[in-house]
């Protein structure tokens, strides 16, 4: 909240973290460790940037105890200093705060239930047979179609579009510009011609997921497009008709999944990587930024695809020579045979 403030010993008390040095060093904001000052919080994860710690002038440093030998500041031990840093950080920047009501400016169908302790925002509209929950935020300018629940505690910043038939669990954020429950991508030859397969199915969201800005979900042909609990997806992704994806799973900026692959739980996708149509991706797999899954993934691990950055000059004469390479193995095969 605006003006919080907290000693190092108050936050080692509420995080369970070892305290190194003054208790009484006190913080009211986060920042890096090579750009913070007086009265502010950084933490060093990484050993690429331990110099940094010998001329940052935060107050306190999240840190692990190894790197906290020898150091002459205020420091917070922890185990993963990451993960304590972005707890300690949630302190400083709190969630909306709900104020129920409906904004005089909303457009709700009166077969819509929206519950007293929820937040309609100004020009929303909501359709038939919808349901917003209890807690709930609906923020300007969303437009919700029929036949869509919203979880107690979501909160939908601005801007958002839920189609038609997408459930949302509880806690669910999605920010601006999101589009969830459009038509999938369903088309069939008929005679020269596409002719349009109805989508007839949903989107489900689990509990505590996250959907970034402009980021699109689009319904099921038959059966609904599934996101299980605590899935976060980053800013521009495209997830087809079809797809689930498993608990835990993060998804970085720009990357989309083709209709009816399954991706497991904890894996995590780079970047602009891309995985073709109806393809299975076991749990626990990593895929780096850039590839293209082009075949099901049974075992964990990190899997990667594509040619590596060079001078431009250099992938030309490379790229050339991939057309040799069949008669370049042929001819190692035959001499391997002569030999």
């Amino acid at each position: 909240m605006a003006g919080a403030s907290y000693t190092a010993s108050e936050l080692a008390e509420r995080f369970a973290l070892a305290l190194h040095g003054e208790g009484t060093a006190r913080v009211d904001s986060v920042a890096t460790l090579a750009k913070a000052g007086a009265g502010q919080l950084a933490f060093l994860s990484n050993p690429r940037y331990r110099p940094q710690l010998a001329d940052s002038a935060a107050s306190v440093v999240v840190m692990r105890a190894a790197d906290a030998e020898g150091y002459a500041g205020t420091a917070l031990i922890a185990p993963d200093p990451y993960v304590a840093f972005a707890k300690i950080a949630a302190l400083f920047d709190p969630p909306a705060s709900v104020q129920p009501g409906i904004h005089a400016s909303a457009v709700i169908d009166p077969s819509a239930d929206i519950d007293p302790g929820a937040q309609i925002g100004p020009f929303v509209a909501i359709g038939a047979r919808s349901r917003v929950h209890a807690g709930a935020i609906v923020g300007p300018g969303c437009v919700i179609g029929e036949d869509c629940e919203i979880g107690a505690g979501c909160e939908l910043v601005a801007r958002i579009t839920l189609v038609r038939r997408v459930r949302l669990g509880k806690r669910v954020l999605v920010h601006p510009g999101a589009v969830l429950g459009a038509d999938g991508f369903g088309l069939a030859m008929d005679q020269g011609r596409w002719i349009k397969v109805p989508q007839q199915g949903g989107v489900v969201v689990g509990d505590d997921c996250e959907i970034g800005a402009n980021t699109t979900i689009d319904r099921g042909a038959i059966e609904d497009t599934v996101l299980e609990e605590d899935v976060r997806l980053d800013n521009q992704i495209q997830i087809g008709h079809n797809v689930r994806i498993g608990a835990h799973t993060a998804m970085a900026g720009c990357s989309a999944v083709a209709g009816s692959a399954v991706i497991g739980r904890y894996c995590l996708i780079g970047g602009a990587a891309g995985v073709l149509g109806h393809l299975e991706i076991c749990d626990r797999v990593m895929i780096t930024a850039m590839s293209l899954v082009t075949n099901s993934i049974r075992e964990p691990g990190e899997y990667s695809s594509g040619t590596p950055l060079m001078n431009n000059r250099d992938w030309r004469k490379s790229a050339a020579r991939f057309k040799q390479l069949d008669a370049m193995a042929r001819k190692l095969g035959a001499r391997d045979k002569e030999s």
